[in-house]
This record gives C-alpha cells, sequence and structure tokens, in this order.
C-alpha cells in the first residue's frame, strides 16, 4: 500500500485500490482452488468466506459510523482500503500455506 501520510492524495488511494483489486484477485483464484477440491475443506472455506465478508462489512459501517475512519472523503476511502487490505493479505498468507498450494510450486518446480 502506497498511502501512509495522514492526507492521501486521490492517486495514491486510486493505486492502493488497484493493489487491493490485483491482490484480491489472487486470493480469489487460490479459494477457488481450495473450493475445487471438494470435501470438508471447501465447505470450511465457503463458509469461511461468507463469515468473513459480514464481519468485515459489519466493523466497517461501525468505524464509519463512529468516525474512527476520518472525516474527510479521502480519510474515508483510504481507510476503507486499508481495513479490508488487512484480511486479504492475511487470507493471501494462510492461502499459501495449504498442502494445495504447496503441491502446485513443488509440481512447477520439477518441471
Amino acid at each position: 500500500m502506497t498511502t501512509t501520510s495522514k492526507n492521501p492524495n486521490w492517486f495514491d488511494i486510486g493505486m492502493d485500490a488497484w493493489a487491493l483489486a490485483a491482490e484480491s484477485n489472487i486470493v480469489i483464484a487460490m479459494r477457488i482452488g481450495s473450493l475445487a477440491q471438494g470435501g470438508p475443506a471447501a465447505v470450511q472455506e465457503a463458509g469461511r468466506m461468507v463469515s468473513e465478508k459480514v464481519a468485515a462489512n459489519i466493523k466497517l459501517g461501525c468505524d464509519l459510523m463512529t468516525g474512527k475512519l476520518g472525516s474527510t472523503p479521502e480519510a474515508i476511502v483510504s481507510g476503507s482500503i486499508a481495513h479490508y487490505a488487512k484480511s486479504v493479505v492475511a487470507n493471501r498468507k494462510r492461502l499459501s500455506d495449504t498442502p494445495a498450494t504447496q503441491m502446485i510450486e513443488n509440481g512447477a518446480e520439477q518441471e
């Protein structure tokens, strides 16, 4: 994420949004891989996806209503991006450590 100042500009916010979108697409692809394998792990991942989305939206709404995101449009958008980035990064790390991902990485190294 590029926005580090207390007064982010729209260009930096746009770059952060673009980076979050790219990272989110990677996580979505990894989650599709987990779901495609089926079984209990897929059911658990599907449930996690829904519960994470609901919890993140509730927390963001509360932060917005209580002013924790700031008072300017720039601060609110920047804070919203940072809010979602935390869970996207955590999910990518978690999904990268799964056996399926390790098998894909090992298979790619053997070729």
